[in-house]
């Protein structure tokens, strides 16, 4: 099943829980990426990965919030 399908069988209240748990890893991540960086202990992959993973969280997170908001005709 893809991300699009999963996303309208969900109701708005599951999708809430997620957006938070999404963005809590996201931040999770950044500090993780930073810290490694910071100490210079992270090789070069190991940053390319968590990097790639925050980028497809980032995706994911607006994809929920899109479902989430409204659409307004002004």
């Amino acid at each position: 099943m893809n991300e699009q399908s999963d996303l309208s069988m969900k109701n708005d209240e599951v999708l809430r829980v997620e957006l938070e748990v999404f963005r809590h890893e996201h931040r999770d991540l950044d500090d993780a990426i930073r810290a490694l960086i910071e100490r210079g202990t992270a090789d070069q992959l190991t940053l390319q990965r968590l990097k790639k993973r925050k980028l497809r969280l980032k995706d994911r997170i607006a994809q929920i919030a899109d479902r989430l908001t409204p659409d307004i005709i002004a």
